[in-house]
């Protein structure tokens, strides 16, 4: 089968198909396609379109080898899949066929009907809502593509405000000032009418002569019933006689001529409603070319759309594309989307250098669904669809696709079985290169085993030189070992339940298997003599193969087991190490907030002391020196130093809880690393501990080793002096933060007054305040000279700054984590808002680290993964506040 694409084009949607060689097989084309089922899946996506031209052009869609033209129909349908699930209302809403209506538009005496003009009118408002929607949605999410549509589709505003001005929006005509007059009229003559026949039906001396008193409408003409012996009583014109010829139906003479009337009247209405569309149908051609630009910018957006909404319904993925050259070919928790939830998920995976797969198993295994599932998915990627599979799942472009499935023996072209096989393989071989695909169900079968299992030899033989990509199934023994010794194949098989003696359908990969012919057989009813009969006919080398391919099973499912087993103890011990990481961070968030506590008790503390040492010292100054004021002194320092110790007291008490829970912390860790997960990082841990560090001083030994300078009383009549400490630098001076009154209001400083009271400034409001009520905002520098240095450290290199992507792959958790930690420093200190973190995602653990600790860390505004095609969930996006 080779591709053919369909393009989205608004000048090409109704066209036929147009083949490029005239020669190609049409039959094996369409039949290939047909035989996988494509055509059904294709008409499930279809019917998810809003409109009727975006399922018609879908359903022209064949698959392509144009891999620029089929990445831009998956990337707008994981676009499409991610403005769905952001909760955003629906944008998308269907409008009637309109294509063939636009090269009427501005053409002088064409006239749209009034059907067509509504039909215009609401492909317009369903165009401006799909714009403005997507355009809108752009600064929200990732639609970069989608985006670009909506933005390049011109507005139809204007037209759809000019035919909504003559079509209603139920897409009646609107009562227009033209019609109105006509209108009135015809209602009036149509008054005059009924008022007639009223007269005439409730005439007493009519009365015998009417068949009934209720007025009958024939061809749009309201006529009164008269008996036939007495229709001369009433003088008019006989419209019809009833089947019986006992009753006539006269249009009396008044009101044929008011009916008469009507029927002008109507006839002009209709001649002015003809030239109301005439003149609508011309202005619109205003706005052709936007018409034709919007509509297949729409046709792409509801193609695609459908393709999402199919996605949602099977649960599956865009597969992502296999660049041959690096990785091979695989699909995870395949479905075939016809069984539904009947499906059992395969893993389906190429190994590298390894291009056919020889599958073997039981009869009813599901070999045969297996390689339709691979070559169907192939197809469905190529067409642009989702496949029903698992993130992860990448496919390569193939140029053609072949395929031999089922028995096409045919008594007409006397083909046996067998002749039909080879008549399709030998096609096949003809035509296939290193980008085909080739499905060969049952190779070898219908003959001969020898002579059947060396031709299907031979025939992969040769399809491995043309470096084709083969599926085959077999029974043939001789190609489970082909598979084998040849490096170019691998070996897979459908499971087969020893316990229940039925296939389980899932597919084991680098495992041959048996055919179970025999058990099958009694399970389908064959007598048990037979069977056992069967059994003494297997040659003992046959059975020593059985035994080895049992054998290789039950080593495949233990060592299943053991993986699993390991996994499991993976995530039991990821999980251990989590929760040590989080007693860890909250440790670091309760020394953070301990010491945000001690550094606001020090500045109240400070602050305090120094107010009430200003007012000893002012005390002193302004006389002699008493025995009261030394006291008082006395007193002074005696509180500051119970206050000082009363602090130490609460930090010590902090600082032991600390340590108790940080002992706690490296007994877990401790016992975390007996298996062999964190020995590194309690290694680095004590070592981090014996690393000299800066001491923090506490208020008491600062206060301890504080001296203030010398203090030297003023002359009484020194005025401008009073109430100031003679310091190094002036307490207060102009543009000094103030708290001042009793209140504590919030000032700043602006001059110092004769008086020595000081001017602060409220706002908009100023007021002289006395020295005694004004207390500076900051603790000034040098009021205490401490002999211990108190400083703080960051350990980052000269010149270190965040990246725009962080890198972790091939890191230990915990070295990954140091590295996230560092990097969401660096990007405080430089105020830097987003960056991306690329952790792969192999077994989850890191990828789960990565999102607990952005999780819980205070700075993060938002973090997600990336879209599909810029790594997906390997890679995630993060926002800081």
């Amino acid at each position: 089968m080779e591709f053919e694409f369909m393009e989205d084009k608004t000048e090409e949607i109704f066209e036929e198909e147009k083949l490029e060689d005239e020669s190609r097989d049409f039959f094996l084309r369409g039949d290939v396609a047909k035989e996988l089922d494509f055509y059904r899946i294709r008409d499930d996506v279809a019917g998810k379109c809003v409109s009727e031209e975006g399922r018609n052009l879908l359903l022209k869609r064949e698959s392509s080898s144009d891999e620029s033209k089929v990445e831009r129909l998956k990337k707008l349908g994981r676009e499409w899949s991610v403005y769905r699930h952001s909760g955003r209302p629906q944008c998308m809403h269907g409008w009637p066929e309109i294509k063939s209506l636009f090269p009427l538009l501005g053409k002088d005496g064409a006239s749209l009907s009034q059907d067509q003009i509504f039909a215009l009118g609401i492909f317009c408002r369903s165009s401006d809502d799909a714009s403005s929607s997507l355009v809108s949605a752009s600064g929200e999410m990732e639609i970069p593509t989608l985006c670009e549509i909506a933005s390049n589709m011109p507005s139809l505003k204007s037209a759809g405000e000019k035919i909504f001005s003559v079509i209603s929006e139920d897409g009646e005509i609107r009562d227009l000032p033209s019609l109105r007059s006509i209108r009135s009229r015809i209602a009036s003559l149509k008054k005059d009418v009924d008022s007639a026949v009223r007269r005439y039906v409730s005439d007493p001396s009519l009365a015998s002569a009417l068949q009934s008193t209720v007025p009958v409408y024939r061809q749009d003409r309201e006529l009164i019933a008269v008996r036939s012996d007495r229709r001369g009583e009433i003088r008019g014109i006989v419209h019809e006689v009833s089947g019986s010829g006992q009753t006539v139906y006269v249009e009396p003479e008044e009101i044929v001529r008011a009916n008469n009337e009507i029927i002008q009247a109507e006839y002009e209405l209709q001649a002015e409603v003809g030239r109301i569309f005439r003149e609508l149908t011309f202005a619109l051609g205003e706005w052709r070319e936007d018409f034709m630009s919007c509509h297949g910018a729409m046709l792409e957006l509801d193609v695609t759309f459908a393709a999402s909404c199919y996605q949602n319904i099977v649960g599956g993925v865009f597969a992502e594309t296999a660049d041959l050259s690096l990785e091979p070919p695989v699909i995870l928790q395949a479905r075939h989307p016809l069984l539904g939830s009947n499906a059992v998920p395969v893993d389906i995976r190429f190994m590298d250098g390894k291009r056919v797969m020889i599958v073997t198993g039981p009869n009813t295994g599901g070999k045969t669904v297996t390689l339709k599932t691979i070559a169907l998915f192939s197809l469905m990627n190529q067409a642009g669809f989702p496949v029903p599979a698992a993130e992860g799942t990448r496919l390569p472009y193939f140029s053609s696709v072949f395929a031999d499935i089922g028995d096409e023996q045919s008594i007409d072209e006397s083909l046996s079985t067998f002749s039909s096989h080879m008549k399709k393989i030998a096609a096949m071989i003809e035509h296939a290169d290193d980008r085909s695909l080739l499905l060969l169900d049952e190779l070898g079968s219908g003959t001969d085993p020898l002579e059947g299992g060396a031709i299907a030899m031979s025939v992969l033989d040769t399809l491995i030189e043309r470096k084709s990509f083969v599926v085959v199934t077999t029974h043939h023994g001789i190609l489970k070992n082909y598979g084998y010794t040849n490096p170019a194949c691998t070996n897979a098989s459908m499971e087969y339940s020893a316990e229940t003696m039925a296939p389980t359908y899932r597919l084991l990969m680098g495992v041959p298997g048996e055919s179970h012919a025999i058990d099958i057989a009694l399970r389908s009813g064959l007598r048990s003599d037979v069977v056992e009969n069967a059994r003494r006919y297997i040659a003992s080398e046959q059975a020593d193969v059985s035994a080895l391919i049992q054998g290789l099973t039950a080593k495949h499912a233990e060592l299943d087991s053991l993986l699993q087993k390991q996994k499991s103890e993976e995530r039991r011990l990821e999980d251990l190490r989590l929760r040590l990481e989080k007693k860890g961070i909250a440790n670091k968030e309760k020394e953070v907030e301990i010491k945000n506590w001690e550094h606001s008790k020090s500045s109240e503390f400070l602050s305090d002391a120094r107010s009430r040492l200003e007012n000893l010292v002012r005390e002193l100054r302004e006389g002699e020196i008493t025995r009261e004021k030394t006291l008082s002194v006395k007193s002074f320092i005696s509180d500051l130093e119970e206050e000082i110790e009363s602090q130490v007291d609460e930090i010590s008490r902090q600082e032991e809880k600390i340590s108790e829970e940080k002992n706690q912390l490296e007994k877990d860790e401790i016992r975390f690393a007996e298996n062999g997960m964190l020995i590194k990082q309690a290694k680095e841990k004590s070592g981090a501990s014996n690393k000299k560090t800066k001491r923090r001083t506490s208020n008491a030994e600062a206060l301890k080793s504080a001296s203030v300078q010398d203090i030297k009383p003023l002359a009484k009549n020194d005025k401008k002096s009073e109430g100031r400490i003679s310091l190094s630098a002036p307490l207060l001076s102009p543009g000094t933060e103030v708290y001042a009154g009793k209140n504590r209001m919030r000032g700043i400083l602006e001059k110092e007054n004769k008086d020595g009271s000081w001017t602060v400034v409220f706002g908009s409001m100023k007021m002289n305040m006395k020295r005694k009520e004004i207390i500076p905002v900051k603790v000034p520098e040098r009021i205490l000279k401490p002999d211990v240095l108190v400083e703080t450290s960051t350990e980052f290199e000269k010149d270190e700054r965040p990246v725009f992507e962080l890198r972790l792959l091939g890191m230990r958790q915990e070295e990954a984590m140091r590295a996230l930690e560092r990097q969401l420093d660096l990007c405080m200190i430089y105020n830097f808002k987003a960056f991306s973190i690329i952790h792969g995602k192999g077994m989850g653990i890191l990828q789960q680290s990565v999102q607990d600790y952005l999780g819980h860390y205070p700075g993060v505004k938002d973090f997600r993964f990336a879209p599909p095609e810029d790594g997906g969930s390997g890679k995630t996006y993060v926002t800081l506040m």
